[in-house]
């Protein structure tokens, strides 16, 4: 098994945060992702690395959240040290949140990890089609809201 370490590791943690909205959780659950990565012996090369970490971080990330689900999301969420530049400015934060958590699931693994689409819809459960057809139906209402607050 051969995939950069380096390179992949900063696009599951972004990931991770992004389930799970607390650096120390997601660098944990990272961590873990590689762990289960290179200690597992069914994976076969393919070339399908990427989609793997993806599914075992999320599968971690639904887990360690049904382990915790009466702990409350801290209102104003930390930023993590430079691995979130798109969300820096404060018109943009907002924007995202005014989408759905898969809307903004599909445009951070699209467009902040450069995850293909075919990655996404492996990941997602859905086709390529909806993959794009979602992105774009988020896109536009990102722009919209940006737009109705003079942001765009």
């Amino acid at each position: 098994m051969s995939i950069d370490v380096e390179e992949q590791y900063d696009k599951i943690y972004r990931y991770c945060y992004f389930r799970l909205h607390r650096r120390e959780l997601a660098e944990d659950i990272t961590q873990e992702t590689f762990l289960r990565f290179y200690a597992q012996e069914q994976y076969q090369e393919t070339g399908k690395a990427m989609r793997y970490l993806y599914t075992i971080a999320r599968n971690l990330c639904i887990d360690t959240y049904k382990k915790q689900p009466d702990e409350p999301l801290p209102e104003e969420l930390e930023q993590p040290d430079g691995t979130e530049a798109v969300l820096t400015d404060l018109a943009l934060q907002e924007a995202l949140r005014q989408l759905e958590t898969e809307q903004q699931e599909l445009l951070l693994l699209r467009y902040v990890n450069e995850a293909s689409a075919a990655d996404i819809a492996d990941l997602l459960g859905i086709s390529r089609f909806a993959v794009y057809r979602k992105t774009n139906r988020a896109l536009k209402q990102l722009r919209a809201w940006l737009r109705e607050e003079d942001f765009a």
